[in-house]
């Protein structure tokens, strides 16, 4: 029940920024994109999909974990970032870093679920 809800309000809040803001990914502003990767992202419509959905996904965990486990997220999203633009300009690279970050953070999601009662 809990997964379902979290996976419906993900959904939701991923249309509604898709929808929302065309020329912006989740994470960035495309009209300031410089970097490689950060360009190869605003170009490709998948891997600017799996940028809102990873954006909203770290979005929503990051308040429902403790300082100490935030701070850990947080660190573990910097390290993703430098992995992120080491991929450059490399589609297939983002889209595996991308599909790992979002299982990543889904397993945060689910580790939560499992400890409940809420």
């Amino acid at each position: 029940m809990i997964k379902y809800a979290l996976r419906l309000t993900g959904l939701a809040a991923l249309l509604m920024n898709a929808a929302w803001q065309p020329a912006t990914a989740a994470s960035f502003d495309c009209s300031k994109a410089e970097a490689a990767d950060e360009t190869a992202v605003c170009a490709d419509r998948q891997l600017n999909d799996e940028d809102v959905e990873m954006a909203v996904l770290y979005t929503q965990l990051k308040p429902l974990l403790g300082m100490g486990a935030r701070g850990d997220m947080e660190d573990e999203q910097a390290a993703w970032l430098r992995r992120r633009a080491a991929c450059g300009a490399d589609r297939a690279c983002l889209g595996k870093a991308y599909q790992e970050r979002i299982q990543q953070l889904r397993g945060g999601f689910e580790a939560l679920s499992k400890r409940g009662p809420f």
